[in-house]
This record gives structure tokens, C-alpha cells and sequence, in this order.
């Protein structure tokens, strides 16, 4: 109580001793706290936040670390993996997803990717290693997407970016589509056991794939594995800009590991 407070209550009690004769001496204990003067000691000078209240936590403005987008990749990347977990690089947008042996490796993801939050620029060359476990193939990666989206139903008809798969459906595709793996326009190759064209093979298990994903005229995808084309996509609406500045690895069930990864800006 402070001291405006204190001496209106002896006044009270003093008024009601007299008309009441009620007797006793009135007892009031000072505020310990200093009284407040100026702006500061109203609400409204202080935002509508009551004074001594802690102030609200303000939401961070940038960094990996807070969930946002990194900075843009303006030089040479690399990512080996040889840590105990994804770090504050990669957002992580469901279950399964661990550091093995220097390797990022997952299994059931269906369709919820690991997205690097630093941003790609319009023209880049993206390489990575990838092994699968299963002899399903599936090995998954995804560019230029929003760095945040994931599967929301069984098949991935909401993606952002453009998806490349090798071994795809059991191994019996190879397919890059833009956003929507199953859709009209996706470039696909049938896969043939015993096929001689190395590029209708069968992905091989526990076999090392060099992954090479490539756009250098800011509309025509192309992807390599071990050196050989095996798709292009030449896109009239690039997907360029906020919304498409992000890299993903990716998987539907089997077991599959990603590493190296190497992304280096090109020249438009």
C-alpha cells in the first residue's frame, strides 16, 4: 500500500472512530516498493503492459536457428554430415531422419523431407551421394521448393519445388516432375532389369549414386547420376523466388542414406 493509500485509511478509520466511537488505533504498513512518478508508472506509457509485468518475448527476426530461412548461398557449400545430428542447417519436417556413420540417413518418411535452410540461388549445381537399402531403389531429392512443406496425403501432389526420383515406384521409374510427382508433365524413363541404356537401369542396392542436379539458364532442370543425364524438365514458368529457393532430401519407406552435398552458385 503506498503512502496516498496509507493516510486515506487512517483518515477513514479516523471518521469512523469518531461517529462510531468504535475505538482502536489504525495500523497501516508502508509499501516497501519505491513509489513511481512520471510516464513510466502508468499502463498506457508502458504499451498496456502492467507495470513491473516481464515484457513479451519478441519473435526472432532471422537465423537457421529460429526456424527461418538462412542466408543465401553465395559461394561453394558443403555438407559432409560427420556430426551427431541434422543441426540447425536443416529443417526436419517429420519422424525418421538420424545421423549414421557420417551419413544423413531415413526410412518411412513419406514424404516429409529434410530441407536446408540456406536458400539456392536461381542457378545452381547441386551433387550429393545417395545409397538406398532396398532393392526398391527410391532414392529421393528435391529443388528450388519453400524449405518448409511436406506431404499432406499418400501421394505428394502438393510439392513445391522439382522432384527428382531414381528407382521410383518400386524401380520402375525414373522421373522428374515439377511440383507434383505424379503429374502430366513429369519427364519419366521406364526402368528395365537387364536394360543396356544406363539410364533405364534399375537402382542397385547399397550401391553409392553421385547425384548431380543442375539449372544454369534459370528454367531448364536437368539431372545426372554418375555423370549421365538421365532427365531434363525446361520449364516456361520457372519456379524462381520466394516460395522456390530450397533443397531437399527425400523418401517414401525404404532405407536410404544422402552425403557429400555439394551446391555451387552459377552464373546465369
Amino acid at each position: 500500500m503506498g503512502v496516498v493509500a496509507c493516510r486515506a485509511v487512517r483518515l477513514r478509520v479516523l471518521v469512523f472512530s469518531s461517529l462510531f466511537a468504535a475505538g482502536g488505533a489504525a495500523s497501516c504498513v508502508p509499501d516497501e516498493r519505491p513509489e513511481r512518478s512520471g510516464p513510466s508508472a502508468s499502463p498506457r506509457a508502458t504499451g498496456g503492459v502492467p507495470q513491473g509485468a516481464p515484457e513479451p518475448r519478441r519473435a526472432a527476426t532471422d537465423g537457421p536457428a529460429h526456424g527461418l530461412p538462412g542466408p543465401q548461398i553465395g559461394e561453394r557449400f558443403v555438407d559432409s554430415f560427420e556430426r551427431a545430428d541434422p543441426g540447425p542447417d536443416w529443417n526436419v519436417t517429420g519422424p525418421g531422419w538420424t545421423l549414421r556413420e557420417g551419413r544423413l540417413c531415413v526410412s518411412d518418411a513419406h514424404n516429409h523431407p529434410a530441407w536446408l535452410r540456406r536458400r539456392l540461388p536461381p542457378n545452381a549445381r547441386i551433387e550429393f551421394d545417395a545409397t538406398s537399402a532396398s532393392p526398391d531403389g527410391d532414392l529421393k531429392a528435391e529443388a528450388w521448393g519453400d524449405g518448409l512443406s511436406a506431404a499432406t496425403g499418400n501421394s505428394y501432389t502438393n510439392a513445391t519445388s522439382y522432384l527428382v526420383i531414381f528407382g521410383g515406384w518400386k524401380n520402375s521409374l525414373h522421373v522428374l516432375a515439377r511440383l507434383d510427382e505424379h503429374g502430366a508433365d513429369r519427364k519419366a524413363l521406364h526402368v528395365e532389369p537387364g536394360e543396356t541404356d544406363p539410364r533405364a537401369q534399375p537402382v542397385l542396392p547399397d550401391r553409392a549414386y553421385r547425384f548431380k542436379i543442375e539449372r544454369s539458364d534459370a528454367k531448364t532442370v536437368r539431372y545426372f547420376v554418375d555423370d549421365i543425364e538421365i532427365l531434363s524438365f525446361k520449364d516456361p514458368s520457372p519456379l524462381i523466388g520466394e516460395g522456390h529457393e530450397h533443397f531437399a532430401f527425400n523418401d517414401w519407406e525404404v532405407s536410404a542414406c544422402f552425403d557429400n552435398l555439394t551446391i555451387t552458385p552459377l552464373k546465369s
